[in-house]
């Protein structure tokens, strides 16, 4: 149990946290002896705060019946004060506080206050709590000081920031149903053995939560074994497991079947397209997108040797929206008269913002050829590539004595034809 020390003389604002422990092991007859300013702080709370009472807002009370009619809920008079807890104080709606009030009844304030104090206190907003608690109520019996502290601050001390950590548990609050020293350490200390730092372990988390919750035994350590003994630099292992766990936590099975696919397609182990291939065609939801890609560069004129060879050389090619690929295709083959072909030959510009890089820099490289500054093949990478910086030194800046309006031809305040 945590004591916060109480000093003679001037006495700080408690944060919410801290006054909702004390209520949980303060007797009556001790808050009676503290100092005036902590009976003020802790009275101001538990007047703020109470369950059983009748609700203040009598049209929030009126809606839960009213939702409450339409289904089977036999414990539900039993349960309002619980209902109308969740509502005004979880930020849950009145058909998720009925159905959470199923799962848990609050014999007073002591627990559910303090976790949602608890919370807050690490950077949680209001709507990532009401998240949690839609998910997993029955946190709000957890013991917020000898169960979920300790997780958040291990948590908080392999460098999450709060805000990551909030966002990551609102979105599977999962983890904090978990052991701490049965499952979460001995999780990380595995991690730790091949991810080596906490910054990427922090980042594969990021990713899933789950990383954490499977037994490592079960598929990961087969399936990095795989990997290793095909001879997959342990490089490539730790980008594919720190940016994409997803893919390696498959079953080993599956994920066998995969690497073997990838491998006949002709990637080399050594590379990091190799790992990054093994990712797009992991999972049903990626398999899918890369069939749909596949089809689409169909539809451009690509044969299947050429995908696959636009494949190996920029494997998330495939992930790409048909959207985002056929608006990119559209303009660097109809309106800028690059053959079909030389874009499977740089799959990497079609990364690119259309908007923002590829549009800009396409009319600056339409006014220089047009002036015949340069000469006419000029690739996509050469121009495409650069970081804005060298891109403006080398095709703005240099012609600037030729060409002033170049600038604003760039920046989309003239038109290519008007200079």
């Amino acid at each position: 149990m945590i004591v916060y020390p109480i000093r003679h003389g001037s006495y700080p604002e408690l944060s919410s946290f801290q006054t909702a422990v004390l209520s949980d092991f303060l007797s009556s007859a001790f808050r009676k002896a503290l100092p005036l300013r902590l009976q003020e702080i802790y009275n101001r709370r538990s007047e703020t705060r109470s369950l059983f009472v009748s609700v203040k807002n009598q049209s929030t009370e009126n809606v839960v019946k009213s939702k409450a009619s339409t289904k089977k809920q036999p414990r539900l008079e039993e349960d309002s004060s619980t209902v109308t807890y969740l509502i005004n104080s979880c930020g849950l709606s009145p058909e998720s506080a009925i159905l959470a009030s199923q799962k848990v009844q609050f014999q007073n304030l002591v627990k559910p206050e303090s976790v949602l104090a608890l919370l807050s206190d690490f950077g949680f907003s209001k709507t990532q709590i009401s998240s949690i608690v839609r998910k997993r109520p029955l946190l709000l019996l957890a013991d917020p000081v000898n169960t979920l502290l300790p997780k958040l601050e291990f948590l908080r001390s392999i460098g999450i920031s709060k805000s990551d950590l909030a966002r990551t548990l609102s979105a599977d609050a999962t983890l904090l149903t978990r052991s701490l020293e049965n499952q979460i350490i001995p999780s990380y200390n595995f991690l730790k053995s091949v991810l080596l730092t906490d910054e990427r372990i922090v980042s594969s988390m990021k990713r899933t939560t789950w990383i954490f919750l499977e037994d490592p035994s079960k598929n990961l350590v087969p399936n990095i074994t795989r990997l290793s003994e095909l001879g997959v630099p342990q490089s490539c292992i730790i980008l594919l497991l720190t940016h994409f766990p997803e893919a390696v936590m498959q079953k080993h099975e599956q994920f066998s079947k995969i690497v073997d696919e990838v491998k006949e397609m002709g990637f080399d182990v050594k590379k990091t397209t190799f790992v990054l291939a093994v990712h797009a065609l992991s999972g049903k939801g990626n398999k899918s997108t890369w069939e749909r890609c596949y089809e689409v560069y169909k539809r451009w004129g690509w044969s299947h040797d050429m995908i696959l060879e636009a494949f190996r050389k920029h494997p998330h090619c495939m992930m790409l929206s048909e959207g985002k690929i056929m608006k990119g295709m559209d303009f660097l083959v109809n309106k800028m008269g690059y053959p079909s072909q030389v874009i499977a030959q740089f799959p990497m510009g079609l990364f690119f913002s259309l908007e923002r890089r590829i549009i800009p820099r396409c009319r600056v490289i339409q006014v220089l050829s047009s002036k015949r500054l340069i000469k006419d093949g000029l690739s996509l990478a050469s121009f495409l590539v650069p970081v804005e910086k060298c891109f403006l030194e080398r095709f703005v800046n240099k012609y600037y004595a030729e060409i002033p309006q170049l600038l604003s031809v760039y920046e989309g305040k003239l038109n290519p034809e008007d200079v």
